[in-house]
Parts: C-alpha cells; sequence; structure tokens
C-alpha cells in the first residue's frame, strides 16, 4: 500500500534493510526480564517472512503484536495457527469506495477476509482506522462503524489522528477540518488517539 497518510516513508520505500535476522534477535536478548513484548509493524510487517522471526522472539519469551493492513490473510493465518501472534491491531483504512483511492490498492477483499478470520477466532485484536479529514469525513467513518456492526465486531473502535511529520508519502499537512464527533454514530464505542 502507499496510504498518503503513511509517516514511515522511508521504510516503505526502503530497498535494503540494515539489520539480520541474529542483529534484531541478539538485540532482544539484551531486553528479555526488560520488555514485555515486542510489536511488529511497517510498512506492512506481513511481506516478509515473520514465522522464524517471531518463533525466535517467542522462545525469549516476548509477547508480540502484530500491526497489519490485513491484505496478506495467509501470513497473518500462518501466524495465528502456530499461536505466535498474542494481539493483533488491525488497520481499516477506507471504506470500500474510498480503499484504492487512499491506499493505492485493489486488496480490500482480502483485507475483509482477515477482519472476518478474526472475528471468527480468539484471537485478541483491535479495529482502527487513521483520520485526516481530507481523506474521510464522518459518513466514511459512519459506514465503517455499520460494516464492523454487520461483520459481528462489538469491541471498541479506535479513531487516531493523522500524525504530519513532514514525511510523509502523500505530502499532506495537517488538516484544517475538524472530524465533527457529534456526528458519528454512537452504535460502537469509539477511543480517540
Amino acid at each position: 500500500m502507499r496510504c498518503d497518510y503513511c509517516y514511515n516513508k522511508e521504510i516503505v520505500f526502503a530497498k535494503n534493510g540494515n539489520y539480520t535476522l541474529s542483529d534484531v534477535i541478539n538485540f532482544l536478548k539484551t531486553r528479555v526480564g526488560l520488555l514485555d513484548g515486542v510489536v511488529l509493524s511497517g510498512g506492512e510487517a506481513t511481506d516478509h517472512d515473520l514465522v522464524s522471526l517471531c518463533k525466535e522472539i517467542k522462545n525469549l519469551g516476548f509477547k508480540i503484536k502484530l500491526d497489519t493492513n490485513g491484505t496478506n490473510f495467509q501470513t497473518l493465518q500462518t501466524l495465528c495457527n502456530f499461536e505466535l501472534i498474542d494481539y493483533i491491531a488491525l488497520d481499516y483504512k477506507a471504506p470500500r469506495y474510498k480503499f484504492g483511492q487512499i491506499t493505492k490498492s485493489s486488496k480490500f477483499e482480502e483485507f475483509c477476509k482477515t477482519l472476518d478470520y478474526l472475528l471468527a477466532s480468539s484471537i485478541k485484536f483491535e479495529v482502527r482506522t487513521t483520520v485526516h479529514t481530507d481523506l474521510l469525513d464522518e459518513k466514511d467513518i459512519n459506514f465503517i462503524i455499520t460494516d464492523l456492526l454487520i461483520r459481528g465486531y462489538d469491541h471498541k473502535y479506535y479513531l487516531q489522528n493523522f500524525l504530519d511529520t513532514e514525511e510523509n508519502i502523500g505530502d499532506l499537512k495537517t488538516s484544517l477540518k475538524k472530524l465533527d464527533r457529534s456526528l458519528l454514530s454512537n452504535d460502537l464505542e469509539i477511543v480517540f488517539r
């Protein structure tokens, strides 16, 4: 994906990494007893072979949280089947009718497959949406809430404000428009971050 508001531009467009699997594990060994868990994030973490990495992390005694856009269902399912993930933060990027525009991807169905899988599982997870009001408005958020409810999601729904780091894929600046919270559905508990 190439979400306009993504602030990890350097990671998304990186050609090479600076660290090997053994570098990461050796670093984590120095944190045993100091940290409880590790967050796998990105870009999109599931674009990589995470099974061996997660096994190594679990062997050190850490819990693992995965931040994902949900478009690599097979990888996510494999990680869950091996019980390598303790918690998932699933990014609901946009409603179907804006998904391609915002993400530059056509993988909405793959995202839905992941969401439905998580809903049918016992895996702890949350759904969250990053909001830049030039891209998403109250109607879009309400559409997402309705879709979540229809699918059976009844947990907290997290809305996080776009973070203007001056380095994002779409060269976006903070929007002058504010989200009118009074226009948002109260059918799900919304938590603002």
